[in-house]
């Protein structure tokens, strides 16, 4: 298995559209003002955040259950930025739909600039052959309010290509987040 440099990612984009919307390259400006970059990196892909958001809420003093989760347990924003409270956490979705090829795993990690300010970005690896909109959750870990910013670069992806093509891919199982679009709660 092997990490995939920008050449590889862009020819997957080009030619079996892996991420759409792509981008080739950094931006780190839009419109003359400066963003959280996103596109193209050396070995990877930065992501964007939608403009859809859910935000926890405990106003329902409702139990977080896997299994049995409550949606009410959530209010839905759609702004440019989303304001996150104190010690909580909101779900997103990427601005990209993704693609996964069938002999390709991705990590997903949050950026340095989130990090560095106690927020939290936490995506599970995209399997073999799935595809969707990633669902986004950012935690925020301090005391303090925090902002997260609707189309600017917020994780990035690493593609690692293996050897041989796996026996049963995410679309074989029928995998239940499989062609997923808006931010996707979890499913039992």
């Amino acid at each position: 298995m092997s990490i995939k440099s920008d050449h590889w990612i862009r020819r997957m984009a080009d030619e079996h559209n892996m991420i759409e919307p792509f981008v080739s390259g950094q931006v780190r400006e839009h419109d003359g003002e400066r963003v959280i970059s996103y596109g193209t990196s050396s070995y990877g892909y930065d992501i964007r955040c939608a403009d859809e958001f859910k935000i926890f809420t405990n106003i329902n003093s409702a139990i977080v259950d896997p299994k049995e989760f409550d949606a009410n347990s959530f209010v839905d924003v759609k702004s440019d930025v989303c304001i996150i409270p104190p010690n909580s956490f909101a779900l997103a979705r990427t601005v990209e739909y993704l693609r996964i090829p069938r002999n390709v795993l991705t990590i997903c990690l949050g950026k340095s600039t989130y990090a560095r300010c106690g927020i939290i970005v936490n995506v599970t690896p995209l399997e073999p052959e799935w595809e969707g909109h990633v669902t986004l959750e950012f935690s925020n870990t301090t005391p303090l309010p925090a902002r997260i910013y609707a189309n600017e670069g917020v994780a990035q992806i690493l593609f690692f290509e293996s050897d041989e093509v796996c026996a049963t891919s995410y679309r074989d199982r029928g995998g239940k987040y499989q062609g997923q679009q808006g931010v996707t709660l979890p499913k039992p």
